[in-house]
């Protein structure tokens, strides 16, 4: 079936559908032919594949008239097969639309999905010529009604996403949207673990409870499971593995679907309560030269990803994840600061906690707190109102960056963490780490008119020990990861206060339980902003594991009994 699409507009990015047609637009600054596919309903079948029309400057666009919202689509690139000179253009590969806000099925590992041919002795180097559409998912053309700004308050959008709360009296609860309510006896069962349930009464009350200002939420935009883990029966949990930057991960969706997102948000504000994202804008799913194609290595791998000096066929790594996102780049700059602006102005969302975060402050002379990630962000009239915190460091050269953010930032504080679990360790010549954490490390934040909020003090975190768990075991327990006990951090600055484990001796237990309201009375009582792991005020456990980014099971659900 063939085609013409009218020349369309390269304004906006994405599929935007205006009560007429659909509008498509995608950057590519070194193909040489973007082709718009269209599928059937249930995105099985590719129905249409026409070229798109206009091409101004690296956008390509094309419009459609007629096409209405749920068509499903991908695109197809066209372009040099050259790995060594960094160019991985194959249109045997359907790619997702980067700007997409809503997605149809998910990855199903392949040797389709790759862009090179696996029994290939050369790999990376050779070609593949497997389409991958069918096991692919599908970008769909959102109804432009479900992401109307929301008047959050009864304020204007851009005064919606000012934050309910001040800094200077915050609570931080970090949580996981499924392992919350995943089995909280007081949800009703159709919206146990996801974002309706998040945000039902029984969950609110004891945010309420808590004195709880701001939920922190481990990563919602849509993820991929990498392959080891699939071929291992597991997932991935934590969701730090991103594929699009504007849709929800729907593995998380109730009844409501994409809009019970939105009614979270606006039943957790009417609480008094907001919502900040963990967002994830180092690396992609993607995963390094072996990986598959999915979005943005096939549109421009060049553009979107951090190469290798003077070796371009391989990535800059210094994420650990196999590859590290171009946000230099003024393109991938654009979606990243048009994704930021999407979840606040469209999804109520009231900041940002960023990933890996001296990724995106890295310049090609290195980390800059004056670069141009810091820069869009403090001179944006919607994004500089915003609660923005970093993860300050990362793997790569000179990545750890403790206190020196720009001051618009909060930074999580993993010297806090330490001193304070080595204090309540008993180990020798901590009290003086103890007085710097209750002083929120002034030594490091207070310069440069940094507010004292500046500090996200926490002493557990998504990543590590419970807290219970902090008191119970000495060693991590991650047999069931199925890495043979080797993953997560070999030195947890725990206590077991005796025994290995779990005990029912009482004075054992009696000292867990205090050793643990010391910690936790210690984090309320310094200066900065606490954060507290979502479960530790009922002494969640998770059988010692310190690296459940796996274990989407009851060793990362919350257990309320």
């Amino acid at each position: 079936m063939k085609l013409v699409l009218q020349a369309g507009s390269a304004r906006q990015l994405g599929a935007h559908y205006d009560g007429s047609g659909t509008n498509f637009a995608v950057f590519s600054q070194n193909a040489t032919k973007i082709e718009l596919c269209i599928f059937s309903e249930d995105g099985a079948t590719e129905l249409v594949r026409c070229d798109l029309p206009e091409r101004t400057g690296a956008i390509w666009h094309g419009y459609f008239p007629g096409l209405k919202p749920g068509t499903c689509y991908g695109y197809r690139a066209y372009g040099p097969y050259e790995p060594a000179k960094g160019h991985r253009f194959n249109p045997n590969k359907l790619l997702l639309d980067p700007y997409a806000r809503e997605m149809k099925g998910s990855v199903q590992y392949d040797p389709a999905l790759f862009g090179y041919n696996h029994e290939d002795k050369t790999k990376d180097l050779s070609y593949s010529q497997l389409d991958s559409a069918s096991v692919m998912p599908k970008s769909v053309v959102s109804d432009p009604a479900l992401f109307k700004p929301l008047l959050l308050n009864q304020q204007l959008p851009r005064q919606s996403a000012q934050p309910t709360s001040p800094w200077d009296n915050p609570l931080i609860y970090e949580a996981h949207v499924k392992g919350v309510s995943r089995l909280h006896p007081d949800v009703p069962v159709e919206i146990r673990g996801t974002y309706e349930g998040l945000a039902s009464d029984a969950m609110i009350a004891h945010f309420q409870a808590l004195g709880i200002t701001s939920i922190e939420l481990l990563p919602v935009h849509a993820f991929v499971d990498e392959s080891f883990l699939v071929g291992k029966g597991l997932t991935n949990y934590w969701g730090y593995n991103s594929i699009g930057f504007f849709a929800l991960e729907p593995r998380y969706f109730g009844p409501e679907g994409i809009a019970g997102f939105r009614t979270m948000v606006t039943r957790l504000h009417e609480a008094g309560i907001e919502v900040l994202l963990d967002v994830v804008f180092n690396h992609s799913a993607e995963g390094d030269e072996s990986g598959p194609t999915l979005s943005f290595r096939g549109l421009d791998n060049a553009s979107y990803y951090r190469l290798a000096d003077g070796q371009p066929r391989a990535y800059v790594n210094d994420t650990g994840c196999g590859n590290t996102l171009n946000v230099a780049h003024p393109y991938v700059l654009r979606m990243v600061m048009d994704s930021l602006r999407f979840w606040v102005e469209c999804m109520g969302v009231a900041g940002f906690r960023f990933d890996l975060a001296t990724t995106l402050g890295r310049e090609d002379h290195g980390f800059d707190p004056n670069g141009g990630f810091f820069d869009a962000l403090r001179q944006d009239p919607v994004l500089s109102g915003v609660k923005l915190i970093a993860e300050p460091w990362d793997i790569g050269p000179g990545g750890y960056r403790l206190g020196e953010f720009p001051p618009e930032f909060a930074e999580w504080n993993d010297h806090y963490r330490d001193g304070i679990r080595r204090f309540w360790r008993g180990d020798a010549h901590s009290a003086k780490a103890l007085g710097a954490a209750l002083l929120g490390t002034a030594e490091r934040f207070d310069k440069d008119g940094r507010r004292v909020w500046s500090s996200v003090n926490f002493i557990t975190s998504h990543d590590g020990f419970t807290l219970a768990d902090c008191t119970t075991f000495n060693e991590r327990h991650n047999l069931a990861n199925q890495e043979e006990g080797r993953d997560g951090h070999g030195e947890n600055l725990s206590d077991n206060c005796g025994v290995e484990g779990y005990s029912d001796d009482p004075v054992i237990t009696a000292t867990r339980q205090r050793r643990q309201r010391n910690m936790l009375a210690t984090l309320f009582l310094s200066q900065g902003t606490p954060m507290l792991l979502a479960g530790d005020e009922i002494a969640n456990s998770q059988q010692g594991n310190n690296n459940a980014y796996c274990q989407d099971s009851p060793i990362g659900w919350l257990d309320w009994e």
